[in-house]
């Protein structure tokens, strides 16, 4: 296993060098080819969808010479790790547990939104009493808002059902969770503006190729600059958050 290890590092640090040298050479960009509309193999086999655009564009703008491979989602991280390819861009939420063992870019879309769901539509945000699953960004986000109660509960459905008890005016939660729950139930409907927090989806690079990860920033930048990149999210991903 130390081995193992010490060749994984190996491979990681020579990988770091030639992109230090500047030595030209193809970039590849791994994905998993199997998570649409972000990506996916089309008729011909090959990469398509919003992350295969993004990811063109990214390329043409760092000047830089790019090609796709596919992996598995599971070992995704670690065949980027040990030089199998140079960079994620496969739908990965930039998360402080993944920032552990590589970097991220900047985010080239937004985080999912979260929601709020009450049985009154009238209810005032600002000064309810609002459930959250415990240890969220949800739950930190109601601690911040200034004249609300927070009240925390181990599962995300016990923050349902405090609404809908009465222990809470309202619960925030994921939208991609709380959606469905309150178009199956009549007593609850979502109410207020959606939030975005976390931080979105982003390139994962190799800590070692700090001047990768630099230039696909700039270019992520660009993209953001002149209206791209939001072109591309209302084509591919429409009802998401813009930048």
């Amino acid at each position: 296993m130390k081995k193992l290890i010490l060749a994984t590092s190996a491979l990681a640090l020579t990988a770091g060098m030639a992109m230090a040298d500047g030595h030209a050479k193809t970039i590849r960009l791994g994905t998993e080819g199997a998570f649409p509309p972000y990506n996916f193999l089309d008729d011909k086999g090959e990469v398509a969808g919003f992350e295969r655009e993004v990811g063109d564009e990214l390329c043409v703008r760092a000047e830089l010479t790019c090609e796709w491979v596919t992996n598995e989602w599971d070992s995704i991280i670690p065949n980027l790790v040990s030089g199998n390819y140079d960079v994620i861009i496969a739908g990965m939420s930039i998360t402080e547990e993944r920032d552990e063992v590589i970097d991220f870019s900047d985010p080239y879309t937004q985080p999912d939104p979260s929601s709020f769901v009450s049985t009154s539509a009238d209810v005032d945000l600002s000064t309810a009493i609002i459930a959250a699953q415990t240890g969220t960004i949800q739950a930190s986000h109601v601690a911040s808002m200034a004249g609300a109660t927070l009240v925390e509960f181990a599962t995300p459905e016990e923050t349902v059902a405090a609404v809908k008890n009465g222990e809470a005016d309202a619960v925030l939660a994921d939208k991609a969770f709380l959606l469905p729950v309150s178009e199956a139930d009549a007593d609850l409907s979502l109410v207020g503006d959606d939030i975005l927090l976390g931080g979105g989806i982003g390139l994962g690079i190799r800590e070692s190729d700090g001047d990768l990860r630099e230039k696909f920033n700039a270019a992520i930048q660009s993209m953001k600059d002149d209206g791209t990149l939001n072109a591309l999210i209302e084509k591919h991903l429409p009802g998401a958050a813009a930048f």
